[in-house]
């Protein structure tokens, strides 16, 4: 799967690889995460189009997004079947620019992050679905949902899924719903080339996603890392006495993407 990823080269660079017209600026995001606002480039009467939309894919059909499960990733497998993805696959297939994304190493009982990225540097471009939800009030939510595939021979000892990764000569048959079905389009779900990316550890001050700096990215020396204690042995039962408020910190979670 992918929950988290990055967003750090310049809006020109950006601008300049997926090549539309509209000229956003926005600031290097380090660690975006679920429900926030992500850019998509999609294709809108013929030409590749920039908009920002939710990171959290709603159906159309959806009645109440509240008791509607968060979609981030659409398994690439199933998208052209599964009745949540089925119509976006045919007419609303989008690309979500990304820097490099994060992925979690089951290792003895703990998750260690891992960024992983595309050697070059240059950017990358991740599969995406994007849908309009019209609610009972007439208001409208652009959403999008990261599309993903079994992980390559690189990624596969840190997790068995990974984004699609669509290179910049494929980029107008995911895009261009109008010339190219979805049963044509789903030869690009596929894992990425073996030498294409790379990924270190990082810390996990990426696990909180009200942490949003280029510290995120920095590698790190596992050896030197220092290890957890052991946790503590369970304390006695107190008596009885009168119960105080929840103590525990919110994670407010990060701002807009803009």
């Amino acid at each position: 799967m992918c929950g988290r990823y990055s967003l750090t080269s310049a809006p020109e660079a950006l601008r300049a690889l997926f090549r539309y017209a509209e000229q956003p600026n926005f600031p290097a995001r380090f660690n975006i995460a679920p429900t926030q606002p992500i850019p998509i480039v999609r294709m809108v009467e013929g030409r590749r189009e920039f908009a920002l939309v939710r990171w959290g894919f709603l159906p159309s059909w959806v009645k109440d997004p509240n008791q509607f499960s968060l979609i981030i990733n659409a398994r690439g497998e199933s998208v052209c079947d599964k009745p949540a993805f089925r119509a976006a696959m045919k007419r609303r297939r989008c690309l979500i620019p990304a820097d490099g994304f994060y992925e979690w190493q089951a290792t003895g009982g703990r998750k260690q992050p891992f960024y992983i990225h595309a050697r070059s540097g240059e950017p990358l471009a991740f599969a995406g679905l994007w849908e309009t939800w019209e609610g009972p009030n007439g208001e409208m939510v652009d959403t999008a949902a990261i599309v993903t595939t079994r992980a390559n021979a690189t990624l596969a000892p840190l997790h068995d899924r990974m984004p699609v990764i669509v290179a910049p000569d494929a980029f107008d048959l995911w895009l261009n719903t109008n010339e190219v079905d979805a049963r044509t389009a789903e030869a690009l779900i596929a894992p990425a080339p073996e030498n294409l990316l790379e990924a270190w550890p990082v810390s996990t001050a990426v696990n909180r996603t009200a942490n949003d700096n280029a510290a995120l990215l920095l590698p790190l020396d596992l050896a030197a890392a220092p290890v957890a204690p052991p946790p503590r042995p369970p304390r006695a039962a107190a008596a009885p006495g009168p119960r105080r408020g929840n103590a525990a910190a919110s994670d407010e979670g990060q701002g807009m993407l803009f």
